[in-house]
């Protein structure tokens, strides 16, 4: 599993017009992508190192000041553009075997006390945020 995690001051997704996950203030935004070999497992590491990790304001972590996460999942993680004009996506996980991964990583948060919001699995997302240092960091598990 990979994570694209981002320091923030608020961040937002958008569905259809329609705003379907949003945190305010500090917190996380968080993207994952899936590979064909995760397991829940790597969901559970996943979700205790982003609760856990110390990115916020003054290096303290979301269990340290109990703020939010928006988890959000992208395929696009696993692209690969190294050759030619046009990026494949063989190394992203199939809906099928992405999407429980994902909810796995936002089950998990949720069981360590975590206030996390989502988007919605293979939608067409407008996510927002405002990025705060800025700081993006990238965690594989």
């Amino acid at each position: 599993m990979r994570a694209v995690v981002q320091r923030v001051d608020g961040a937002s997704v958008v569905v259809g017009g329609e705003t379907v996950g949003e945190i305010v203030g500090e917190g996380l935004c968080v993207l994952v992508g899936v590979t064909h070999e995760d397991t829940p497992q790597q969901a559970a590491q996943l979700a205790r190192k982003l609760w856990s990790v110390r990115i916020l304001e003054g290096e303290k972590s979301c269990s340290d000041v109990n703020a939010p996460l928006l988890v959000i999942s992208q395929f696009t993680l696993y692209g690969d553009a190294r050759k030619g004009r046009r990026p494949t996506w063989n190394a992203a996980a199939p809906g099928e075997v992405a999407e429980p991964l994902v909810d796995e990583v936002v089950t998990q948060l949720r069981a360590l006390g975590a206030t996390v919001e989502t988007g919605r699995f293979g939608a067409d997302m407008r996510v927002s945020l405002t990025n705060h240092g800025p700081f993006t960091v990238l965690l594989d598990v």
